[in-house]
């Protein structure tokens, strides 16, 4: 007899669930919804990719699970002509059908179960959390290397710039967590998913080598052209890094089929070559965020961190409202946001309020905030 739920009540509750209500809410304003809850691009998808898709529309065979040359080298460039990782070798990189399935995927694929721990932050996307139960692992979300004790994890997350804090890990500190990851064999993981939506400052990859010591040994790098390039419904990613590691993952995604279809792959080498597109949207996001930041703190909101991402975290006060009372508040005002909540109980008073609607939205929401 076949049971179902096994694998699915290891899973948290998927906290989107529970958002539906204050949507309903938020529609019943009379100027309409702005939904600022999801980090989903809306702009249009850049013309360099779509010409690039469309050229390779015939594309009868199957394509290969390492991706073509023409990608790879794609990635190696980018990597060191934006962000100074040198170094890297074609075999060192590998694309992803999106980077949210290898995040989810990853314990399993290394073989991890009961017994190894898996540490991510504490504020923290939710699929970390998800990928170390779905291989019956034991997940830990701490900022500080100390709280494992004498036990080492098995793999370590990173995730810098925050989703969904926005916050920017410095260099040294960085430098720091690949330093002890290394002392103790563990697998550091960098998601770098918003590594070129810096708004403050300035953030960094694992793999630069005043970080990484000139050596991907230890280290694996996540990166996503969702938000970078408007290409969420492309589905394309790649993790770069550790040769062994990355040699281990192919063979695993050949037997699984897990292939980045070939428009696709074409249509990513065509984006990671193409920096005008980039400027330009993120612009259009720095205006955004000028108009929602200013707005929310002429309503007495306070922004913590955001100085990179795609999203304001917001709260009024430690002691101020929760995020669910904060979330109810602004869906009166037909605003729909996330609760803070959905990212780690560190999140409780505040919400993470997306960039990510038209100029015309963003002006709503503002317009309702400060009236």
């Amino acid at each position: 007899m076949v049971t179902l739920g096994a694998v699915s009540g290891r899973l948290p509750d998927f906290p989107w669930d529970k958002l539906p209500p204050y949507a309903e809410r938020a529609r019943a304003h009379p100027d309409g919804i702005v939904d600022l809850s999801i980090g989903t691009p809306v702009d249009p998808t850049p013309e360099v990719a779509r010409a690039a898709l469309a050229a390779a529309a015939d594309a009868p065979g199957y394509p290969l699970t390492v991706g073509t040359t023409e990608l790879r080298q794609a990635v190696v460039d980018w990597l060191a002509g934006t962000h100074g990782v040198t170094g890297l070798g074609l075999d060192q990189v590998l694309p992803l059908i999106g980077s949210k399935e290898f995040i989810a995927s990853l314990p399993s694929f290394l073989g991890l179960g009961p017994g190894d721990l898996v540490g991510y932050p504490t504020l923290a996307y939710p699929t970390y959390e998800v990928g170390a139960a779905l291989a019956g692992a034991t997940a830990v979300a701490t900022d500080s290397l100390t709280a494992f004790g004498p036990e080492t994890p098995r793999l370590l997350w990173l995730n810098s710039p925050s989703n969904p804090s926005g916050r920017v890990l410095p260099k040294e500190h960085l430098r720091k967590v690949v330093d002890w990851c290394r002392e103790r064999g563990v697998l550091l993981v960098s998601d770098e998913c918003y590594l070129d939506c810096v708004w403050e400052g300035e953030a960094w990859s694992v793999l630069h080598p005043d970080i990484s010591g000139g050596s991907a040994d230890g280290i694996l790098v996540v990166h996503s052209l969702s938000k970078r390039s408007n290409l969420a419904g492309y589905r394309c990613g790649f993790v770069a890094g550790d040769r062994a590691v990355v040699a281990e993952l192919l063979a695993v995604r050949k037997n699984m089929g897990l292939i980045m279809p070939a428009p696709q792959q074409r249509a990513m080498a065509a984006v990671l070559g193409d920096e005008a597109h980039v400027k330009e949207q993120h612009e259009r996001y720095r205006a955004r965020r000028t108009t929602l930041r200013t707005a929310l703190e002429a309503a007495g909101y306070t922004i913590d961190h955001s100085e990179a991402s795609l999203y304001l975290w917001t709260t009024k006060g430690p002691d101020g409202p929760d995020c669910w009372q904060l979330v109810g508040d602004l869906a009166e005002q037909g605003i729909l946001v996330a609760p803070g909540a959905f990212y780690g109980p560190a999140g409780s008073h505040h919400v993470r309020i997306a960039l990510t609607a038209t100029d015309e939205r963003i002006a709503a929401a503002a317009a309702r905030l400060t009236s």
